[in-house]
């Protein structure tokens, strides 16, 4: 059975999931496409995915949203080798990269969407079917005037919540303060998600620390981690 279109809380057209940014895919990159692509890149589709044909086998699933490069995502599935992960990057170079890290370390389950992961969720991803969600480190757009193109807000939050399980979590990262102050105050008026923590959360074993990560903290920039859970 199909499920209806979410027509409560439509989100804004002019608002998507990413920013497409500069970049060349090296020779490298281009190889992986063109070798792993076909295995582990899934088209856009009108319709909803059945999760056991896509990774041929039944297993938890978690979404992920912008991976940058793929370090994180590798490293997680790398860890995680009884989870599934559906990932979603439109950054060429990127979906290249991590494509040749699945390559490398014979990672195989992760399927990846290149395509706006807003989209995505409308109209592939069950209701209640997560077992996780991760956005880590999404673009903070710094200026006031651009804040309103924040990936975390209101309309996405509840359509995330809606596609996990009761008990899935949802993990958000990001380096900047006020973006983070902003994550927590949307997550914690959405009424299907519950706040692991009394704030911010403990960074969990399973994200690891990135180069550019680890640059900021020797400069004493700060991360924040956030944990929700579906109610």
């Amino acid at each position: 059975m199909s499920e209806p279109p979410v027509t409560a809380v439509p989100h804004p057209r002019t608002i998507r999931s990413f920013v497409r940014r500069a970049g060349r895919t090296t020779l490298a990159q281009a190889k992986a496409f063109e070798a792993l692509g076909p295995r582990f890149i899934l088209p856009y589709q009108d319709r909803l995915l059945d999760y056991a044909a896509v990774f041929g086998r039944s297993a938890p699933t978690v979404l992920e949203i912008g991976f940058g490069m793929g370090e994180a995502t590798a490293h997680i599935a790398g860890l995680l080798p009884a989870t599934n992960f559906l990932c979603c990057e439109v950054h060429e170079p990127g979906v290249g990269a991590l494509l040749k890290r699945l390559g490398e370390r014979e990672l195989t389950h992760v399927r990846i969407l290149a395509h706006d992961a807003v989209e995505v969720i409308d109209h592939m991803l069950p209701a209640d079917s997560l077992d996780g969600v991760h956005v880590f480190f999404p673009d903070p757009w710094h200026k006031k005037k651009h804040n309103k193109r924040r990936l975390i807000q209101p309309p996405l939050v509840n359509r995330l919540a809606q596609r996990l399980r009761p008990g899935g979590y949802l993990h958000c990262a990001t380096d900047w303060e006020p973006y983070a102050q902003q994550m927590l105050q949307v997550l914690g008026a959405e009424p299907l998600l519950r706040n692991t923590a009394a704030d911010f959360a403990p960074k969990p074993d399973y994200r690891p620390l990135t180069k550019f990560e680890n640059r900021g903290l020797k400069l004493g920039h700060g991360v924040w981690d956030l944990v929700f859970t579906r109610r």
